[in-house]
């Protein structure tokens, strides 16, 4: 007997029998109830759909890692190159004592990228004074911020692991010196969702968009999850958003079809290609520029903005222009809905005060310090700090041990961050260095306990904000770290 496949023809299709009217109507309620099935999967986070306001991740089942918080928005001010906390924040009178002599043996002794850890040690040029009602210490070098110091909790006694830049500002930003892993704010945005839909949730600002921050954009990316919730980078203040503006001969009908368009050829190729996340990513960035086309260019227009505002910034100012604009205008996204930004000063390194500590360190000092009390202050008038989140730092600090004669190299071991806002009782300092600031010795607190703490204050468990990779159950803070009660103590 011959088989019709074989021979190149097609078997005689099986006739099904007439539905009578109860199948069709059993058939039919579950064709509904799969209509509002895709619709529920078309807005799931398991196939990589972001979560939109007050919505929880549906790959996490619920919202079981949330916690009850106030903070809607978080504004991380990375200093690139590490600052020097005991020129800044962290005061030590034994230093000065014992400058110009090596380390005493009574201190545990370090490993230096640059190998001088036995040079002598460098007195600090500063002057120091007590400030606000708290009179937390500031050095002469921040007289803005010094107005501030009662909104902002100074935690002494941060460490990591880091001993060189690159490793050093990726573990900040991804609690790991290797690359590969998701950025903090990838696991904000991943967590939380966004608070506007027509601009990104994550957004990167860099003082000197010329300049490439240690590692580059992995700092901002978003690792083994999928693409689109890595950091969108903005570009100088006279060009925020490159190529955003439709050309006028085009008009919003047409630039509607072209985005449809394109949409339909990528998923068509995003079909047979479902592990590349990176397609989807940009699926989803062709939709989200064509809503930013509407909102964006209000979004970042400073020229909106008070001359007291921006005198407030310093935008008046040469020494403070690019920072200023770049701080208000994190003020203006964190106040249109946008989760996390964070913003660069010194991009480059250019803190990383090996030689010439007291040239460096003044001019940029200089340029950050009243942008970012501008910053506070500007949040706090406009009733957006108690639900906004400020975190100020670098990747590490800086030795009490001399480099070169007059710089300080990188010291992972102590250094020092501030937070600022939405659940920080401010005018107090947490944690310790030993007297000379070398190593942190009480309350320390790990980038990975920094994290669960951002985290923390954010709503979100570190323990329960999970994403499964590879069958693995992966966390922003490695599954380890540790929430600093006395942070989140009011």
């Amino acid at each position: 007997m011959s088989d019709p496949r074989r021979d190149g023809l097609q078997p005689t299709p099986h006739i099904a029998a007439p539905l009578s009217r109860r199948e069709m109507l059993v058939r039919g309620g579950g064709g509904f109830g799969a209509l509002a099935l895709a619709h529920l999967l078309g807005n799931s986070q398991a196939l990589g759909a972001s979560p939109q306001k007050g919505e929880s991740n549906a790959l996490l089942g619920g919202a079981s890692y949330t916690i009850p918080s106030r903070v809607k928005s978080c504004i991380f001010l990375f200093m690139e190159g590490g600052p020097s906390h005991i020129d800044t924040f962290d005061p030590k009178p034994m230093l000065n004592k014992l400058a110009g002599k090596p380390l005493p043996p009574s201190f545990k002794p370090v490993i230096t990228p640059m190998g001088e850890a036995g040079s002598p040690l460098l007195a600090s040029q500063r002057k120091w004074k007590q400030h606000g009602k708290s009179g937390l210490w500031v050095s002469n070098w921040l007289p803005h911020l010094a107005e501030c110091v009662d909104d902002i909790a100074v935690i002494r006694s941060c460490w990591s692991n880091g001993l060189n830049h690159v490793g050093g500002v990726c573990q900040m930003n991804t609690g790991s010196i290797l690359a590969g892993r998701p950025s903090l704010g990838s696991w904000v945005s991943y967590g939380l969702g966004s608070e506007n839909q027509n601009l990104p949730g994550y957004v990167v600002l860099l003082d000197n968009p010329g300049s490439v921050v240690a590692g580059g954009p992995r700092n901002w990316g978003a690792g083994f999850m999928p693409a689109t919730y890595q950091g969108t980078r903005l570009g100088a203040a006279s060009e925020v958003i490159p190529n955003l503006a439709t050309p006028k001969q085009i008009s919003a009908e047409r630039q509607r079809d072209k985005v449809e368009f394109l949409h339909r050829l990528n998923a068509r190729h995003a079909d047979q290609r479902q592990d590349q996340t990176e397609l989807d990513a940009r699926i989803r960035a062709y939709e989200l520029a064509f809503r930013m086309q509407a909102e964006a260019p209000e979004a970042v227009d400073l020229t909106r903005e008070s001359e007291e505002t921006k005198t407030l910034y310093g935008l008046d100012r040469k020494e403070t222009k690019v920072f200023g604009q770049n701080c208000l205008l994190a003020r203006r996204l964190v106040e249109r809905g946008v989760r996390f930004v964070q913003l660069y000063h010194g991009a480059g390194s250019k803190w990383d005060a090996h030689a010439g500590i007291e040239q460096n360190h003044s001019g940029l000092c200089e340029g950050m310090d009243q942008p970012v009390a501008a910053l506070l202050k500007d949040l706090k008038r406009r009733g957006l700090l108690d639900e906004t989140l400020v975190i100020w730092g670098g990747e590490f600090g800086r030795t009490p041990m001399s480099e070169q004669g007059d710089g300080r190299d990188h010291n992972p071991y102590g250094f020092t961050m501030w937070m600022a806002g939405g659940g920080i009782q401010g005018g107090r300092t947490i944690g310790a260095t030993d007297e000379v600031g070398l190593h942190a010795i009480e309350d320390r607190l790990h980038v990975h306990d920094l994290h669960a703490s951002i985290l923390a204050l954010m709503g979100v468990d570190h323990t329960k904000l999970v994403f499964l990779h590879k069958g693995r159950p992966e966390r922003a803070t490695l599954n380890e770290g540790i929430v600093s009660e006395k942070l989140l103590a009011s």
